[in-house]
């Protein structure tokens, strides 16, 4: 589960269906582009351009043919009460038009991934359960928690927005899928085991595969770009206490999401091995074109939990850099799949308020 919101807010406290065609607002509509959104230090940004211009909006992903991207918002101005499915153009962006939702509008849904075939999109929604937006508790015993939702499933839809298949229909958590750049395997998380693990299925939901099998939470994961190695975060407590506090938090379906680290292993879930240890909260990775690099959002720096910003790191775990320069919020980074430009989310150029946009970058190495 991703959910832009709570860190955000967790951040500050620690300091209906629309029609179908997809409006571009070009440049005209982009009040601030290009260097005046770039910090000096950010040299590996040729250009930065903000997409959206209000709410949360986070996880934006390429299609295949890098023509349009699929993220999620719920921006109240959008007639959205928690998070749902947009679609854009690459070229697209929204201050004051409104993008086509391609979810259905009920219940929360939660990280969309294009299919090879530019078509379709993958998604987990809480909708069979109950049409509303489930509640979405932000702190137990005082430390800030992720919901895990028994009631995600995996869908796929077309981009007019309609269900043509359910993937996963398991008893709990199934949700946080995305697509190998091959075509061929989707990886998501799962507590049909008793834990939040990783599996594996084909396209068409076939072939499932448990690939980790260790105590502690594993998501967010991606593919290499040659589709040999999966990137994912981890909480993996170690001590009687932390494995206590896990099991209780996870028995009324929670996770605390402030102590991750990133791990890296084949596709079928062989040669695992622990990426960073840096300490706090290490997540949202995703592979540098290259395939020997990746890119992930870290608060490792930060004495009271903040900021967040991007940082590349060899697959060795050698040669850690900073990339992003801001004082709050710089997370799920994405690469398109022709390695030119990177979407991301970040705080910056909203006056100071809540508000998490999309940005989209010509990347330079």
């Amino acid at each position: 589960m991703k959910i832009v919101s709570l860190f955000v807010f967790a951040l500050l406290l620690m300091s209906c269906k629309n029609e179908k065609k997809i409006t571009d607002t070009k440049s005209t509509d982009n009040v601030a582009t290009n260097a005046s959104l770039i910090y000096p230090e950010e040299g590996h940004f040729k250009s930065l351009r903000q997409v959206t211009f209000g709410g949360d909006n986070a996880e934006a992903y390429w299609s295949f043919d890098d023509q349009q991207l699929v993220f999620q918002s719920n921006n109240k101005a959008w007639n959205v009460s928690c998070d749902q499915m947009f679609l854009m153009n690459a070229d697209a962006s929204f201050k004051t038009q409104m993008p086509p939702m391609i979810s259905t509008g009920k219940g929360r849904t939660t990280c969309a991934y294009f299919l090879p075939d530019n078509k379709h999109i993958i998604y987990a929604s809480t909708h069979l359960v109950d049409d509303n937006c489930p509640e979405v508790p932000l702190r137990k015993n005082g430390k800030y928690i992720w919901p895990v939702y028994d009631s995600f499933d995996i869908f796929v839809a077309d981009l007019e927005g309609n269900i043509v298949k359910q993937l996963t229909n398991e008893k709990g958590y199934d949700a946080e899928p995305t697509v190998s750049p091959k075509g061929d395997k989707i990886v998501f998380t799962s507590t049909r085991s008793g834990d939040l693990e990783l599996y594996t299925m084909n396209i068409d939901g076939s072939d499932v595969q448990q690939i980790t099998d260790e105590l502690g939470y594993d998501g967010g994961a991606f593919f290499s770009p040659d589709g040999t190695k999966i990137i994912f975060r981890s909480s993996r407590p170690k001590t009687p206490e932390a494995i206590k506090a896990y099991k209780d938090l996870l028995a009324e379906g929670m996770v605390e999401p402030t102590e991750m680290e990133l791990y890296i292993c084949n596709a079928d879930g062989s040669e695992l091995r622990q990426l960073t240890d840096l300490g706090n909260a290490n997540w949202s990775p995703f592979f540098h074109p290259s395939g020997k690099k990746i890119l992930f959002s870290s608060n490792f720096e930060a004495e009271r939990g903040f900021p967040f910003n991007l940082y590349l790191i060899d697959i060795d775990g050698k040669n850690l850099e900073r990339v992003t320069h801001g004082e709050t919020f710089d997370a799920f980074p994405v690469f398109s799949n022709d390695g030119k430009k990177l979407a991301f989310s970040s705080n910056r150029n909203n006056g100071g308020g809540r508000d998490t946009n999309l940005f989209i970058a010509e990347w330079q190495d």
